[in-house]
């Protein structure tokens, strides 16, 4: 770092010499890494500039309609859009799904009748799935698949983080209708999923029985790669727009992207049979979608260079991290295994100390709706819980690990790793 930037990081935030040469040193060592990044992210740039121009995109797609939302060309339009960007067949993109969780709830909720049987082969999904599984918090009546008489059954993950093939080929049967895929880590501790691996499950499936609908959750996955799921035998896809897609300036959203045979039922369970994707406000957020979108691929950039750099620091520093600083990868989180509550505390208040907004808060542990332990959360976001922009989070269970992602710029993301070191040293938990 030059002078002028140091003298502001030491005089105005209160960051310690040996913090800033940690971090310098560490910023040197993971350059080549960096290098390839910059080169996906080039060819994503590109890739959504291309499929804007295609598709012809004006001024009159950030208006809307109000009532039922007939013929909404801005809304007709950002779903055109998706489709291409994910060379799917078709796509649902809408502000009024409110998170992730609602448009992967949508989409098996839509495909999955009695008695069929869905697979999660990436071990235990995400907690708040769990509740639309009907695996936690099942009341009967609540509307889960488990209300509705689907089974599920569940691979583990093989020690080393990879999918299981001769598991989940033991667990397909004559009523496995879906095969899902999580590529990212959630709250575990391994790598994602990477592209080439899910190209291999994909056609894995596909061997046994074609008939399969292969699902992929592609939250925090977004232009980590030149492909996505549904480049590589993926049917169906679905993640939150406030992650990586929305580029920090989407307000809320999800989509789901596939064949569109898919994607006409799932239209149904979204709205009502009948009616499906015809209707449907856009509430004027097309402009800040369509914006968002084509800024994700230089956004996304910055948030897993951020996380490379975390990476690299506390790998130093003694700690195991996942993934490794030098490894493939295929979402935007870093995970720490800090070993104490204390220390995990100490880092998500470091973080939201280098938040833009209430960077005067200091998070603590509380009782999250959704999951088993409480839940410490660093997120000082334009958007409220945008995990695109800087964040930080851990449920407090051993072994205690904290997970680091997001930044919209590799600039603020970089500064949260520099906050936290300097939380975990202003306490000392960590001695240079």
């Amino acid at each position: 770092m030059k002078e002028n930037t140091v003298n502001i990081l030491k005089n105005n935030f209160g960051i310690s010499e040996k913090v800033i040469a940690l971090i310098d040193e560490s910023e040197r060592e993971v350059s080549p890494v960096f290098e390839e990044l910059d080169d996906i992210m080039t060819y994503n740039q590109y890739k959504v500039l291309d499929v804007f121009q295609k598709n012809r995109l004006a001024d009159r797609h950030f208006s809307w309609n109000t009532g039922y939302g007939y013929d909404d060309a801005g809304r007709e339009m950002i779903e055109k859009v998706y489709a291409d960007v994910f060379h799917a067949e078709a796509a649902l993109c809408r502000p009024t799904l409110v998170n992730g969780t609602h448009a992967l709830a949508i989409t098996l909720l839509g495909l999955l009748r009695p008695g069929d049987e869905l697979i999660y082969c990436t071990g235990t999904p995400y907690d708040t799935l769990e509740t639309v599984i009907g695996l936690k918090n099942y009341e009967p009546g609540n509307g889960s698949l488990k209300d509705y008489g689907v089974t599920y059954r569940q691979v583990e993950l093989l020690p080393d983080g990879n999918i299981d093939f001769e598991g989940l080929r033991n667990a397909i049967s004559d009523r496995t209708r879906m095969v899902t895929l999580q590529r990212s880590t959630g709250y575990g501790w391994r790598k994602a999923i990477t592209i080439d691996k899910i190209e291999e499950w994909a056609s894995f499936v596909s061997d046994i029985n074609p008939d399969i609908i292969k699902m992929v959750d592609n939250s925090y996955g977004e232009f980590l790669d030149t492909k996505e799921p549904t480049d590589v035998g993926a049917d169906v896809m679905a993640a939150s727009l406030i992650k990586n897609p929305g580029g920090g300036l989407a307000l809320t959203g999800a989509y789901v992207a596939g064949r569109k045979d898919l994607i006409n039922r799932i239209q149904y369970r979204m709205t009502c049979p009948g009616i499906g994707g015809e209707c449907g406000l856009t509430f004027g957020q097309t402009r800040s979608m369509f914006q968002g979108l084509f800024i994700a691929p230089r956004v996304v950039n910055g948030a897993v260079k951020g996380a490379v750099l975390c990476g690299r620091v506390f790998e130093k520093l003694g700690y195991d991290v996942c993934p490794k600083p030098e490894d493939k990868r295929s979402d935007i989180i870093e995970a720490v295994r800090l070993g104490t509550p204390e220390a995990v505390v100490s880092f998500c208040q470091g973080v939201q100390a280098a938040a833009p907004i209430d960077s005067y808060v200091r998070p603590i542990p509380w009782d999250m709706p959704g999951y088993d332990d409480q839940v410490v959360m660093a997120a000082g976001a334009f958007v409220q819980g945008s995990s695109i922009e800087l964040s930080a989070d851990a449920p407090i269970r051993e072994p205690y690990n904290v997970y680091f992602q997001g930044g919209i710029t590799y600039e603020h993301s970089k500064f949260g790793v520099i906050k936290a070191l300097q939380a975990l040293v202003d306490d000392n938990i960590i001695t240079l």
